[in-house]
């Protein structure tokens, strides 16, 4: 399976294919980071975005795009930014007919480093083993993106199989 992981922002939005399955080694595909200027007006922004994550998404052929669920800081204008580039990503995915999931960063930090407390210097360092990397990912929205690519490959398919359970369960399929 081929995830790719969406780290999403308006300045700088982290995007990391990997490839795998579980138990067997993961493996490095692409990463990279869009970054866009401030100065630039928000729309041209968000299509730029538009137009990186297609090229990307055509590049690379994932099976499902994981992108970092947005969560509540007080600083609402990197909120915004952020919700912003999630809902392209999102609407990307969607119109290449990709299976999208939302993970929580404590999801994805328990993921790959067994603690939903780590930092971005500890994310970076197991991305760096698990992808048997030289040097770990940089900047940090590149990290981030590949351990959003692998949180899912661990743990979506799982979830995926579950919540298939559960909609089949209430459609009257497993009575």
């Amino acid at each position: 399976m081929r995830v790719l992981g969406v780290d999403p922002g308006l300045t700088r939005c982290g995007l990391g294919v990997v490839e795998g399955q579980v138990g067997r080694p993961l493996t490095l595909v692409a990463v990279s980071v869009v970054r866009t200027m401030a100065q630039m007006p928000v729309a041209a922004r968000l299509v730029l975005l538009e137009r990186m994550l297609e090229e990307c998404l055509a590049r690379h052929n994932p099976d499902a795009v994981a992108v970092e669920r947005v969560f509540s800081q007080h600083n609402v204008r990197t909120v915004m930014g952020t919700a912003q580039a999630s809902g392209v990503a999102l609407l990307v995915a969607a119109r290449a007919g990709l299976p999208v999931a939302l993970h929580t960063p404590s999801e994805v930090k328990a993921a790959v480093t067994g603690s939903g407390r780590a930092d971005k210097t500890q994310v970076a360092a197991m991305v760096k083993r698990l992808l048997r990397l030289p040097e770990a990912p940089r900047p940090a929205d590149a990290a981030d993106a590949l351990a959003l690519a692998i949180c899912h490959l661990w743990r979506g398919q799982s979830q995926q199989r579950l919540e298939m359970a559960v909609a089949a369960a209430r459609s009257g399929y497993l009575r």
